[in-house]
Parts: C-alpha cells; structure tokens; sequence
C-alpha cells in the first residue's frame, strides 16, 4: 500500500515523485513505453542546461534522479485505474498496487487509426471508453480496433455487455494471446446513416456492426479519466489551481491537462500535484 502512485516518467510525473518523497511518503513511479520527450533532438530553452540537452537524456535523468532518492520506479504498462471511495486500486499487466492518492502524469496521445469514417462517426457507434459507453451495446455486435494489451483490455470489459466482440487489427499483427476473433484484414472505411453500421475493408469484404471502440497503443490520461469518471474538457483532464480532479485524492499535471506542452510548466505542475498530494494525505490524517 503506497501513500501515492504517479503514473508517468516524464517531467510532470518525476517532479510530482521528488516532491512526495522528500515529505517522507511512500511513493511508487510507473511508466511504460516511449515518452514523447524523448523524440526531442534538443531542448535549448529550459533552464540550467548551458548547451542545451536532449530530451531521451533529460528524460533518463529525471529517472535516475528518483532512483537515487529511493523512489520506487517500475516500467509496466497500466491498464486500469479503480477508484474505491478512499483509495485507488492501479492494475497493469503483471502487478495490482494500491495507493491512497494518484497522480496521472501520462500525457494524452489520443491515437485515431487513418481510417474514413474515424471523425464524422465519433460520438456516433464510436467510442474510446469501453467502461463508459459500453453499457449501450448490450447485446449487440462491436469491435474493438487495436492489437496490443490495451485493446484486449477493453475486449474484456465489453464481453460480458455485447452480444459479440471482435478484435481488428487494420493490417497489424497481433501482439496479445486471445480467446477473441481477430481480423488482420486492414480497414478502408466505416459506413453509416445516423450511426455507425458497417466496416468496409481493403478487399471490399464487409462486417456489419453496431459499435466500434477504439483502443490503440496504450491508455493515456484522458483514458483513464474518462472510466474514473473525471470532468475532461475536450480531451483535456480538468484540474484545479492545485492540480486536483473532481475525485478526491487524485490529481494530474503535465500534458495530460492540455496547454502549454513544455518541460517548464510539466515540472511546475508536477510540483504542485505532488505538495497537493501531501496535503491531501496529511489533512486525511
């Protein structure tokens, strides 16, 4: 049981942990994958790096620095956040740790597949929530779109809903062991009149469905937000001056709030989230 868990590596998510471990609480780091810091050649606008730096290197030493102060850091891939009214439960693939606050500090890569249809459809049979909207496909026929653990994750939380799930790949290979069928073929198009009908492919088969959630690469904040239950504004997490969320005990900062998408403002406001935290837990007490 850890006093926080921080979701995210990055500048928001290491200065949230630097913060809550020098207050003397128990705090965890996850992360997983490639941070979007690290495909930055050089950052020369940030302050105390004379030459300026790369962001994979600034990004490693944010890392380093945590692990040199006894911050538990753990490279796995989250799959869920659970709210359980006074703690929070994080499952990823291996592991379930259990926290009284979190911070999400992922950013927000809401990922579309280049797929016509994609944006005139959304809102309309497509969803990027199974938890959310899966309640209105019960017993129907939907797809999830994807081919990594998080598409499989949704699958999961739709099967006992819909009354068939597939998984589509559009031309990827699978990249999970699964019990779902699972379509290869790549996608051309998505029909539809008010709402989403039919799934066209490349070779001119098609797959009538009622539902399509859309689960590529891995969740981002906006992801996890939205099966919490947090107020988003667009795909944006709405936090307040201290970094707080409509929930009680969990905060976010950096990319995942939207703004401005620099390292200065990720590592202030990973600074506010994590004293935030603090107080929380302290006024908990």
């Amino acid at each position: 049981m850890y006093d926080v868990i921080v979701i995210g590596a990055g500048p928001a998510g290491i200065s949230a942990s630097l913060y809550i471990k020098r207050a003397n609480k128990n705090v965890l780091v996850i992360y997983n994958g490639e941070s979007n810091l690290e495909k930055a050649e050089k950052i020369d606008n940030y302050y105390g790096f004379e030459n300026g730096i790369s962001g994979k290197e600034l990004y490693n030493i944010g890392i380093k620095q945590a692990q040199n102060l006894g911050i538990d850091v753990v490279c796995e891939e989250v799959l869920n956040i659970e709210y359980n009214m006074d703690s929070f439960t994080i499952k990823t693939v291996d592991n379930v740790y259990e926290a009284a606050s979190c911070i999400i500090a992922t950013g927000n890569k809401k990922l579309r597949p280049n797929i016509k249809g994609i944006m005139e459809f959304e809102g309309k049979g497509i969803s990027y929530c199974a938890i959310c909207d899966g309640f209105f496909y019960k017993g129907k026929n939907v797809v999830v779109i994807g081919n990594g653990k998080f598409a499989l994750s949704e699958a999961k939380d739709l099967e006992n809903i819909a009354g068939n799930v597939k998984i589509l790949t559009n031309g990827e290979n699978i990249n999970v062991d699964t019990e779902f069928e699972v379509i290869t073929k790549p996608i051309d198009k998505i029909c539809g009149d008010q709402k989403v009908r039919q799934i066209v492919f490349e070779d001119s088969t098609t797959m009538d469905v009622d539902g399509i959630f859309i689960a590529l690469g891995e969740a981002s904040g906006s992801d996890f937000a939205k099966k919490l239950g947090v107020v988003l504004e667009k795909d944006n997490i709405k936090v307040d001056e201290k970094m707080a969320t409509n929930i009680n005990g969990l905060f976010s900062c950096g990319n995942s709030n939207g703004g401005l998408l620099q390292v200065s403002k990720a590592v202030y406001e990973g600074a506010v989230a994590g004293l935030s935290a603090v107080n929380y837990l302290n006024e908990r007490k």
